[in-house]
């Protein structure tokens, strides 16, 4: 379940019709059953499951439009995830590599969801003041989402690759400004989402709890038994609600196929409903 697990249901490679022409070093892969086209790097840094299984835990479903934020979107992946599985969403993703935002435009393009999703080239970590000159307000969103990058600066060999590399790592201490950045847009009540590996949970908890409540935390296991690889975590801002551990969310059979939950997310674009994991009281 690494970040480079691409979810391979379609053919890899060129895609017929001219959004979809390959230029050097970007390949053309389908998510959820060939639903979505996606174009991204095809070295570095490259969108999987994490961000389907991201863009699934998105609440939806009330009937009337919902605002969603995809911060630090990549090519776009999980906010076109959203948007194919919830037709009432309005979705904005905000990337600050003009590589990653440009694939972002053509992928919202070729995939017909100019009408209901925007791109803006920008740092979700900015000042506030300049996000909203860029359009971008604060307390607007219904639901916040963030793949934030997994690894500190120094922790590694850092790649040679510029656009992975910002992708992969970030400051010590920078996912603070995450949370926060989350929050800033999150309106009261709102959501927000965010999924990392496990091992950083503490860290996770540490900065959503300082700004959110009602927090879900769903570990991601790739196989029964084995030990989670990535949690997501679910907060509600301006909740005073207890944390909830939830059963744990199993990727691949023993066979090594994915489960029938697991399937019906990554193929068939079904929501992962954190909601319905047990009732919450408080």
């Amino acid at each position: 379940m690494g970040r480079d697990d691409v979810v391979q249901v379609g053919q890899r490679g060129a895609i017929a019709g001219p959004e979809f022409a390959d230029p050097a070093g970007v390949t053309a892969d389908a998510f959820l059953g060939g639903a979505l086209k996606v174009l991204q790097p095809a070295r570095g840094y490259r969108a999987g499951i994490d961000a389907v299984l991201l863009a699934a835990a998105a609440p939806g479903g009330t009937g009337r439009p919902v605002r969603v934020l995809d911060a630090g979107a990549g090519v776009g992946t999980v906010g076109l995830c959203v948007a194919r599985r919830m037709p009432d969403a309005r979705v904005d993703l905000v990337e600050m590599q003009p590589l990653l935002a440009d694939l972002a435009r053509r992928n919202v393009a070729a995939n017909s969801l100019s009408q209901r999703l925007n791109v803006f080239e920008a740092d979700i970590l900015s000042p506030a003041a300049t996000l909203a000159a860029a359009g971008l307000s604060g307390e607007h969103y219904d639901v916040v989402l963030a793949n934030p990058p997994y690894h500190e600066e120094g922790s590694g060999t850092a790649s040679t690759n510029p656009v992975k590399a910002g992708a992969n790592a970030m400051p010590p201490g920078a996912l603070d400004d995450w949370a926060r950045a989350m929050a800033r847009f999150c309106r009261p009540g709102g959501q927000a989402v965010m999924i990392h590996k496990a091992d950083a949970l503490d860290e996770v908890l540490a900065v959503l709890s300082r700004r959110f409540g009602a927090l879900d935390v769903l570990g991601l296991h790739s196989r029964a038994g084995a030990p989670a690889g990535r949690v997501l975590v679910r907060g509600t801002k301006g909740s005073r609600a207890p944390l909830r551990l939830l059963a744990g969310f199993v990727v691949h059979g023993s066979d090594g196929g994915f489960t029938d939950k697991a399937d019906a997310i990554l193929r068939d674009g079904a929501g992962l409903d954190l909601a319905a994991m047990g009732a919450r009281t408080g």
